[in-house]
């Protein structure tokens, strides 16, 4: 059983637009979604895929990786959330996927903060949904939940850490708790599950730029239209 405890957070409105999602905070401001800042990043790389497989196939296999992202991660969630049918209604390959990762949740998490909780940062200018605050071996962590075919490398994977140091400061920002450690655990198939742990400092400077470049391009965008 994980241990709770209650942090209260303001819920906010989601919208996807021409230029992404955009979430409107209680204040009244539409602020854009950090995946969708980031998604910039990886922007050229996905049109040059998608160009040599063909659309047809890219968006069959874009739905069921996302699909299973989904999937795993809400059983995860239902397992944290100390739901003892956190297994029902889901395919042996979902099930799967979880007990690759059970152990590291049993073993490593500790006491849950917060789960698939609103956050944005007005200092930051972006807004989004973190997928775990919870001690991970002793220390107040953003913990993030992937799944992947394959192994990755560090280098292929920044915009998570990135991602990941956005909603420390959007925490940090909204509740006065600071966080630095930063958790990505991975569900491979047909391979050991990976953990990558980062130091949120390490990682806003490229975060900060890639905001900037963001918010260039869409000032760019206004005036031409």
């Amino acid at each position: 059983m994980f241990e709770h405890v209650n942090v209260e957070l303001k819920e906010m409105s989601a919208v996807t637009t021409d230029q992404g999602r955009k979430y409107r905070t209680p204040e009244g401001v539409n602020l854009p979604s950090i995946t969708t800042v980031l998604s910039i990043l990886s922007r050229d790389s996905i049109a040059a895929w998608r160009k040599r497989v063909g659309e047809a196939e890219a968006n069959k296999i874009s739905h069921r990786a996302s699909s299973r992202g989904t999937k795993v991660h809400e059983i995860i969630e239902k397992y944290i959330d100390n739901k003892e049918d956190y297994k029902d209604g889901y395919t042996p390959d979902i099930v799967s996927s979880f007990l690759d990762v059970k152990s590291i949740l049993d073993d490593r998490i500790g006491r849950v903060y917060a789960q698939e909780a609103p956050l944005y940062s007005n200092h930051l200018g972006v807004a989004g949904r973190v997928d775990c605050v919870a001690e991970f071996d002793g220390k107040l962590s953003i913990i993030d939940f992937k799944t992947s075919l394959k192994p990755k490398k560090k280098d292929w994977v920044k915009n998570y850490f990135m991602q990941e140091s956005a909603y420390a400061i959007m925490w940090e920002e909204r509740t006065g708790m600071p966080i630095v450690q930063l958790v990505t655990i991975i569900s491979v198939d047909n391979a050991p599950p990976q953990i990558f742990i980062e130091h949120r400092d390490n990682w806003v400077r490229p975060l900060r730029e890639t905001i900037e470049k963001y918010n260039e391009e869409q000032s760019s965008t206004s005036v031409l239209l």
